[in-house]
């Protein structure tokens, strides 16, 4: 009787003990923490939406930003993964090997950086040459080339087109977001603005609309290499195809725990549901053959 009398406490602490609420951490379960480039918030939003529809026992926790800005924190460890629109260094690299850390990247899309100008602009064309000498300060035209900001994935991509380390005293210049540069070069005809085409696709449209007021220039490449033979405009078919001259990818780079949600997701961006939405959003997939998209209002 006393044995019972004992007992009975153990069992009415054991049902009242609350249950965790901790979900298993596995390649479509539990929760990942990763850096984004802002460029690319809207391709990545998309993702996740319908990601967790198929695996709803899953949480995201982004920390989106310039690509300077984000990237030391996957670089010290205290983020796992990244969406960025280049793979590590060298440098970077041997500094995970150093810590025995793995590190994987895949590409999973195809972005292009879109050169726009106002619609009082007479031009609605360029040389990826002439770029490249306004980048380093030698151009004879009186256009000037205005960014989202100092840090952002895309004055690093036609800093190292020009192959130069500083930016020139003047023709280049640096706003806050997206959207100034877009208000900008719409009141501003002799100014180009450089701004993501996944931005463009589906971005903030609602917060200004840029169709009305701008258009896309179309580029050249230079010569020699792959479309060089024409004006081209950052299309769809033009990002799978090639020939638009200011391509970039878009990587997710992990160096999480081999079997979590980290690895999950990047496995599920290249396969094919993540294909299908790449497909859908307008960038070129990795992978899969191309429907005939166009953006829309080019002018």
């Amino acid at each position: 009787m006393n044995k019972l009398f004992f007992l009975v406490p153990l069992f009415l602490f054991a049902a009242c003990k609350p249950k965790s609420n901790k979900v298993e951490e596995t390649r479509t379960s539990g929760s990942v923490k990763m850096i984004v480039d802002e460029s690319f918030s809207s391709i990545l939003a998309d993702q996740i939406e319908i990601f967790k529809l198929d695996y709803p026992d899953t949480k995201f926790d982004l920390i989106q930003g310039s690509e300077n800005k984000v990237l030391p924190d996957f670089l010290n460890g205290s983020v796992r993964v990244a969406i960025l629109s280049r793979m590590l260094t060298n440098e970077e690299d041997k500094a995970f090997t150093r810590r025995s850390i793995r590190v994987a990247s895949s590409r999973f899309a195809i972005d292009g950086i879109a050169l726009i100008t106002s619609n009082s602009n007479p031009d609605s064309t360029i040389t990826a040459d002439e770029v490249i000498a306004m980048m380093k300060g030698n151009s004879a035209s009186s256009k000037k080339l205005v960014f989202d900001n100092a840090y952002s994935s895309t004055i690093r991509y036609f800093k190292d087109l020009a192959q130069i380390k500083e930016l020139p005293k003047s023709g280049i210049y640096t706003l806050n977001n997206n959207i100034d540069v877009i208000k900008y070069v719409a009141e501003h005809k002799d100014y180009i603005g450089v701004v993501g085409v996944n931005w463009l696709l589906k971005g903030h449209r609602d917060n200004f609309d840029f169709t009305s007021q701008v258009k896309l220039m179309g580029v050249k490449n230079v010569k020699g290499k792959k479309g060089d033979d024409a004006f081209y405009k950052p299309t769809q078919q033009n990002l799978i195809d090639g020939v638009y001259p200011f391509l970039r990818n878009i990587y997710i780079i992990n160096a999480a725990i081999k079997n979590d949600l980290g690895t999950g997701f990047a496995n599920w961006l290249v396969g094919q549901r993540g294909q299908l939405i790449v497909l859908k959003s307008g960038l070129g997939p990795n992978t899969m053959k191309s429907r005939d998209i166009r953006i829309k209002n080019e002018n």
